[in-house]
């Protein structure tokens, strides 16, 4: 039987430049299962797919014990490694994160993403105090868990504005966050190939990037250098346009 610090090791070493794995995130065992099925190399989950499926708001609305039962279920439903997008930690403060970190430690995870958005509050925290907390996670770990350093520069801005010097805010962040322990970084929102590779080559962590409309196609994201690709709530959005669909047509038949 494959350990948790087996699988944190397989999972950090997907991760390759130029050679992303493709992370078509989950909410649930059952959709868990059936990605892996389909050829998966490891599991993700979405915060916001979760809380959706489930009747429940995003940005932390999931009450923490039933958003860590979920991926415990997650976890023993397939043999892969699974990641959990834990947003902000339910915790603003460093002292306060170490208890949760450990009980997604605890539930079979081997990483998380981890937000630097002020969950609840307005804007990123600085990258003192986000360096700080990614410095209590890394504390917390008692495996080779894959921190994977959210940061919502781009995601906060009209994609009008993504130009150089947010760019270079988000390298700056990147760096910082590196020395503090983190294992990846992640820059939603991000959509031009040209920035794209700047980021990748500016950044000694493996760029994550989120497949969303107007994103470049996974070979050209492979090519510009990414390490990491996030599919993030669009799998239970296409699973909801299929159910809404059928729906539609059973009632349809039946008129």
């Amino acid at each position: 039987m494959v350990s948790q610090k087996e699988k944190a090791e397989v999972f950090s070493k997907l991760h390759v430049k130029g050679s992303p794995v493709i992370l078509f995130n989950c909410w649930d065992a059952g959709s868990a299962r059936i990605i892996e099925q389909a050829g998966a190399k490891a599991i993700a989950t979405s915060s916001w797919a979760v809380a959706v499926a489930n009747g429940f708001e995003d940005r932390e609305k999931t009450p923490l014990e039933f958003a860590i039962a979920n991926v415990e279920r997650v976890v023993r439903s397939v043999t892969v490694p699974v990641t959990m997008d834990f947003e902000g930690g339910y915790a603003s403060k460093p002292s306060e994160l170490k208890a949760n970190i450990e009980k997604v430690i605890a539930a079979g995870a081997v990483g998380i993403n981890f937000e630097d958005q002020v969950i609840g509050g307005e804007g990123l925290y600085s990258i003192a105090d986000q360096c700080a907390r990614i410095e209590a996670v890394r504390g917390a770990a008692s495996i080779p868990f894959f921190i994977n350093a959210r940061t919502d520069v781009f995601l906060k801005a009209d994609p009008a504005t993504h130009d150089e010097g947010l760019l270079e805010e988000v390298v700056r962040r990147g760096e910082a966050y590196a020395n503090a322990g983190a294992s990846g970084l992640f820059a939603p929102g991000l959509k031009d190939a040209n920035l794209i590779r700047k980021l990748c080559d500016a950044s000694r962590l493996p760029v994550n990037i989120l497949m969303l409309p107007g994103v470049p196609p996974t070979r050209t994201l492979a090519g510009l250098g990414v390490g990491r690709i996030s599919y993030g709530s669009q799998p239970y959005r296409r699973v909801c346009d299929v159910v809404k669909e059928a729906a539609h047509q059973a009632f349809s038949d039946a008129s």
